[in-house]
């Protein structure tokens, strides 16, 4: 029976990478029914809409979303932040975003589980006399224990599934209030999972250990704004950003989870044919994973890791990929 996809290609180089992701899904022998969504920037600027409701309503009886990249220049930053990619992850409880770092030319192989729906970018927060010199912001980070559990059990059930060896990272040395609570709930949930060494770095010791010695971890657990910055650079140590593929997961399967490169639109080269479509290649394997199809997420990582498909042009590399998933 095929999986029910919902296709967004947005902005720029969008969907050029996800046609690519698509033709190598289809090479992998896995059915598909994809159903295509209009939104991103070029949307907004048309006709001022984001994400509809009647749209997250649709979506609610899809398997997964497939996502390019959305964002134009033209459009005020946040607006398509906050309220599509944002909005999806809060209406459609994607509590875990999974970013997965694999460098094979290294020992570079660990996974990063950001929690995705809370910290600073749940929107607590407001001015006082805006405009004015003795204007205030306030911009708080929101930690519930329900959140923070749910994202620390789905790590260490990762991590019992990998080398067994889970990071906590934060900052409790300042932040004293929610990273406490994180604190707290990891060394709690730790003692039903003896099986797996833990460990704790401070966000900025972090950030040193991802250059110089990445190879000390296998799964690391963060809030919501450590994990967005963390990950970027996770992405950059492991062979560019542009390979760079992430989920953004509904565990509870209440909902779809959603699939999507970690790069941008990238418009300045957007019709040109030169976006390297690795990272949405990657984030279909993962997508299909996640839809219970591990042996062709399988054959798609390893196509996107042999040196032979290191070409040059969306297409070619799309179609080298396409080839060697299908033997």
């Amino acid at each position: 029976m095929a999986h029910r996809i919902g296709v967004i290609g947005g902005d720029g180089i969008g969907p050029e990478v996800l046609a690519e992701g698509l033709k190598v899904i289809a090479a992998a022998g896995v059915a598909i029914d994809t159903v295509d969504y209009d939104l991103g920037g070029s949307r907004y600027l048309r006709d001022g809409v984001v994400l509809p409701d009647e749209v997250l309503d649709e979506w609610r009886d899809l398997d997964a979303l497939f996502l390019g990249a959305v964002g134009t220049p033209e459009v005020p930053p946040g607006v398509i932040e906050r309220g599509l990619l944002l909005k999806m992850r809060f209406d459609l409880d994607l509590y875990v975003n999974l970013r997965p770092f694999l460098y094979p030319p290294s020992d570079i192989d660990f996974m990063v589980v950001r929690e995705n729906t809370e910290g600073t970018y749940a929107g607590e927060g407001g001015f006082l006399r805006k405009g004015t010199p003795n204007e205030v912001a306030t911009q708080g980070s929101v930690n519930t224990r329900m959140g923070v559990e749910r994202a620390i059990r789905f790590a260490f059930d990762l991590a019992r599934g990998r080398r067994s060896h889970l990071t906590l990272v934060h900052k409790t040395n300042v932040l004293t209030f929610s990273g406490d609570l994180w604190e707290r709930t990891f060394n709690e949930v730790a003692l039903e999972y003896p099986d797996v060494e833990t460990a704790y770095n401070h966000v900025d010791a972090a950030c040193i250990y991802f250059v110089d010695s990445p190879d000390r971890y296998d799964v690391i657990v963060t809030d919501n704004l450590f994990g967005d910055i963390l990950t970027d650079l996770g992405g950059a140590v492991s062979g560019g950003i542009g390979i760079a593929s992430s989920a953004n997961l509904n565990p509870a399967r209440t909902g779809p989870s959603m699939f999507e490169p970690v790069h941008g639109s990238a418009p300045d080269i957007a019709g040109k044919g030169l976006a390297n479509p690795t990272a949405a290649i990657l984030s279909g394997a993962m997508m299909l994973d996640f839809l219970g199809e591990g042996g062709a997420a399988d054959r798609i990582r390893a196509a996107c890791a042999d040196p032979d498909t290191q070409l040059e042009g969306t297409a070619a590399i799309g179609d080298a990929i396409a080839v060697r998933v299908q033997g």
